[in-house]
């Protein structure tokens, strides 16, 4: 990774860097936001607050499900620099249209703001699944093949540290600064973005098919008879199940069990980017560029022990008094907190490590002209198994099962994950 830290002075990878930093930075600080606004703000029942989250979250899912065959045909047969730009003039109309809402539910109209405030989720979710598979197919263009790994680690540490950067801003901000910063960014995002070098298409041109649904299930069956391709989405499929349920459980988690305010929730959230971010960089020196899985199944076995570890020490928290919400002083000075917080970490970390080199899998297994139809149909993948986490938290907590107990059906998880990360390794032997 250090010696990959070259490559952001390159204009071959730069702007690119840059232009998905900002846009995660942006779709974060809107969808945090808006998130803890509504948990804080507008509900007062711990279940409403986690059914949003989740709603929230399946909404975002709902374009890469449905959506994700076309964005990774279109951006095979075009230029894919030029998606890009009309991708981040998209963004500019959003998130007017989002920050309208917030606007408006802050004061005190909360059905409409909240209704607009969903809409811009879902159709922040359209971006990015049109820009997702770019991100990466992208690379194998731009750069040498020992770069790969690299620049993928590159990728994943910035994503996570832009949506450390948007968590933590919406944790501080008035909801009307948030609504502000929204646009403003969006319209750097559109510069950088016109400055990422041409992509053109590779192989032939595709006939697109435009139906969702059979593109959806041709682009499935064409990726996964590759047996490597099969295990490796199938895993990076688990593991972004378990962000999707940790992200819906974390800001109830914060107010109602360890009784924390909504900088607080930023600060949980903020940290498990940064941890991802280091498993990043931690999981790049370890294989020397080598993109091997070999890591793989003790890193998520490590973070299936860190969340048990979680959620007991949830269970000890010793919790503000009644009516009452730690502010962060008093969190970060709480006598449990320090241990709370860097198991919290150690998810992350061990998270990192587990997804990076899955994804230098995707875009070197496959030659270059199939590289964003590959990446699609993992998302289309990814974002049906998020989906399917964010209906289980919406019915397990219909049953009654807390954010404590949410997280050991994670680390059960994890196991499962492990298993199909020990299977790729031998299969890549």
């Amino acid at each position: 990774m250090i010696n990959a830290l070259g490559l952001l002075k390159e204009r071959r990878f730069l702007p690119l860097f840059v232009t998905q930093f900002l846009g995660a930075f942006n779709d974060n600080l809107f969808k945090t936001a808006m998130v803890l606004f509504a948990t804080y703000q507008v509900f007062k029942d711990p279940a409403t607050e986690s059914n949003f989250n989740a709603l929230a979250t399946g909404l975002s899912l709902i374009p890469f499900f449905l959506l994700s065959a076309l964005s990774g045909q279109l951006a095979d047969t075009h230029d894919k620099a030029r998606i890009i730009r009309l991708v981040k003039l998209a963004e500019i109309g959003i998130m007017i249209f989002g920050a309208t809402g917030l606007i408006i539910a802050k004061h005190g109209y909360s059905t409409p703001g909240i209704v607009m405030m969903l809409s811009a989720v879902l159709m922040l979710g359209v971006h990015s699944t049109f820009f997702g598979p770019i991100k990466y197919a992208i690379l194998p263009q731009h750069l040498e093949g020992d770069e790969v790994l690299g620049g993928t680690g590159l990728v994943e540490a910035g994503t996570y540290l832009s949506i450390l950067l948007g968590t933590v801003t919406a944790g501080w901000v008035a909801v009307e600064t948030a609504a502000v910063l929204v646009v403003i960014v969006a319209c750097i995002g559109l510069v950088a973005g016109r400055n990422v070098p041409p992509a053109p298409r590779v192989g032939p041109k595709l006939a697109i098919n435009w139906n969702p649904f059979t593109a959806s299930w041709q682009l499935i069956r064409q990726t996964m008879h590759i047996r490597r391709l099969f295990l490796a989405i199938c895993a990076i499929s688990f593991f972004w199940t378990i962000g999707a349920v940790l992200i819906v459980v974390f800001p109830p988690l914060a107010k109602n069990v360890l009784t924390a305010d909504e900088r607080v929730a930023s600060l949980m959230i903020a940290i498990f980017s940064i941890g991802v971010a280091i498993g990043s960089v931690i999981i790049n020196a370890m294989l020397k560029s080598e993109i091997s899985a070999k890591y793989a199944p003790a890193s998520v076995i490590g973070m299936a022990a860190f969340v048990v570890a979680f959620s007991i020490e949830s269970r000890l928290w010793t919790a503000a008094p009644a009516g009452e919400l730690y502010h962060l002083a008093d969190f970060v000075t709480h006598p449990q907190a320090l241990l709370v917080l860097g198991t919290l970490m150690g998810i992350a970390i061990t998270g990192g490590m587990f997804v990076v080199p899955l994804y230098a899998f995707l875009t070197t297994t496959v030659t270059k002209d199939q590289t964003a139809r590959t990446v699609a149909a993992n998302n289309v993948v990814n974002a049906g198994a998020m989906v399917v986490g964010a209906a289980a938290v919406i019915a397990l907590t219909a049953f009654g099962v807390g954010p404590s107990d949410m997280l050991l059906v994670v680390a059960g998880m994890c196991l499962v994950s492990a298993w199909i990360a020990q299977q790729l390794h031998r299969a890549c032997d």
